[in-house]
């Protein structure tokens, strides 16, 4: 399969499956309630949690089926290695959502907090999610086996028809059945049966035949035993990183009312979107550097590192400040409800400066990615998680979403002034003070000075169109002083108008 299909096809479907799924999302509150919407944001994060219980294992497949179509594994030990996982994934999704279901009358009844919703309604949609967890979380397995195979382009169509299903396709069953929390968490359930069924079915296509090596595959996990050094590293890191995005979110799953915890997951999948515009940049740039390195071409590595730094400072950065400024204008825009933008737009800012760091500080990981070499990323996030998690209990204890929102925005702050100048120090020394003045804060400085201006203006606005042009063109504002800061966005500018000209 051609690798820019592959690559084309995977951001056309990240955009696509993230950008329907925020442009919907006002559409659930208006019409089932900011209550039921937090049910909604707690199906979520149950997804991302969940999958603690990965332990490495999806990466894992996905690299043995590409070890074995690259000719490195015969086609009986590939599929004696899939049996034994495929158990692992089972008994692993039995387990886990057995308990959610066991615990489902506890969750509703202790850590949900429903004001306006009956307990009965929310213990049932717990039970539903429980099920939809397992199932999702069960075509992991079947994912790898399609990514490991370059099947990619089918992937991205298909993930685009599961999206459309689940975030479109339900305002159907709900208008047909009721807008209830029971309608929307069948639908999903039934579309995360379909989706299973479906990875399933692909996957299976893509395996070798039992004929083709002519013995029994056999009952054993001897096979899982080579890979599982590989597996147990992902799974560190991937459990590191659940633990710094979603603890705030299961703390306050269990301290707001439902419907705050709904308001609370809008202004975090909001400020999410800084992170999905810097991801194509990182997915460009980390594969150019370990070539670089691996060639020994250290000061074309550094000029590529910098240039990254400044392309995600003029894109990320301007979104990060342009979202803090506006951030009731921007989310009146997007939602139409004035009250709504007036109580989620603090915990908007936080977050959107909390992850313009977070998409600055990723490039201490890039560095290391490329030399080889990420002990240094394993002790950050580790260091992270001790201070990060404590922190975010008390202060979403005591001041709720705007307290966890300056948690992520302070340990962020600390994790790039302080972690990733100890980072540059150690891999290459004297590099931080002029990578963050030059590159990141010559930017972005101006950037927040040209808006701060902007914004001494008081504007009120009308209606949704009006809030709209006013985002759009404080963006753009942004962007312009943002490229004008940045040499190597000037100088790219000018080389491609004089070879345009």
């Amino acid at each position: 399969m051609s690798l820019k299909r592959n690559i084309v096809a995977n951001y056309v479907s990240q955009i696509y499956v993230t950008g329907i799924g925020i442009l919907i999302l006002p559409l659930y509150i208006k019409y089932m309630g900011a209550e039921a919407y937090g049910l909604v944001g707690f199906f979520t994060m149950l997804q991302a949690w969940f999958g603690l219980l990965d332990m490495g294992l999806t990466p894992t497949i996905g690299r043995e089926t590409a070890r074995y179509h690259g000719g490195s594994m015969s086609g009986l030990a590939y599929r004696q290695l899939l049996r034994a996982l495929t158990l692992i994934f089972a008994g692993i999704a039995v387990f886990g959502g057995g308990a959610l279901w066991l615990f489902s009358d506890t969750i509703a009844n202790n850590w949900l907090n429903s004001e306006l919703l009956a307990i009965s309604d929310v213990v049932l949609a717990v039970e539903i999610m429980a099920i939809s967890v397992a199932l999702r979380w069960m075509g992991g397995l079947y994912r790898g086996v399609i990514t490991g195979s370059e099947r990619l382009v089918w992937l991205s169509g298909f993930n685009g028809l599961v999206a459309t299903l689940r975030f479109v396709a339900v305002f159907v069953s709900m208008w047909l059945y009721g807008f209830t929390p029971f309608v929307f968490f069948v639908h999903q359930l039934v579309v995360a049966l379909l989706e299973v069924a479906g990875l399933y079915l692909m996957s299976h296509r893509l395996l070798p035949r039992r004929h083709s090596f002519g013995e029994n595959i056999g009952w054993s996990f001897k096979p899982v035993k080579p890979v599982l050094k590989f597996a147990l590293t992902i799974a560190f890191t991937s459990s590191v990183w659940v633990l710094v995005t979603q603890t705030d979110k299961l703390v306050l799953s269990g301290i707001l009312p439902l419907a705050e915890y709904g308001y609370f997951t809008l202004a975090v999948l909001a400020a999410s979107g800084i992170m999905v515009i810097s991801g194509p940049i990182s997915s460009a740039i980390m594969p150019r550097m370990a070539r670089l390195h691996a060639e020994g071409k250290k000061d074309e590595l550094m000029q590529v590192y910098r240039n990254a730094t400044q392309l995600v400072s003029v894109i990320a950065g301007s979104a990060a400040i342009t979202i803090a400024y506006c951030a009731e204008s921007l989310l009146f825009a997007w939602t139409g409800n004035a009250e709504l933008a007036a109580q989620t737009a603090p915990i908007l800012r936080l977050y959107a400066i909390g992850n313009g760091f977070l998409a600055v500080a990723a490039f201490a990981y890039y560095l290391q990615y490329a030399l080889g070499n990420l002990r240094f990323h394993l002790i950050g996030n580790a260091v992270m998680v001790v201070a990060l998690i404590p922190a975010i209990i008390v202060a979403a204890t005591y001041y709720g979403g705007v307290g966890a929102g300056y948690v992520w925005l302070t340990v962020n702050g600390l994790y790039l002034l302080i972690w990733v100048a100890y980072v540059h120090h150690k891999l290459q020394p004297g590099l931080h003070l002029l990578w963050l003045i030059k590159d990141v804060v010559g930017i972005s400085a101006p950037v927040a000075l040209a808006l701060g201006a902007v914004a001494l203006i008081d504007v009120e606005h009308a209606t949704r169109v009006t809030a709209l042009v006013y985002v759009a063109g404080l963006s753009a504002l942004a962007l312009i002083v943002g490229i004008t800061m940045s040499p190597y966005m000037r100088g790219f500018l000018v080389n491609k108008w004089v070879s345009y000209k």
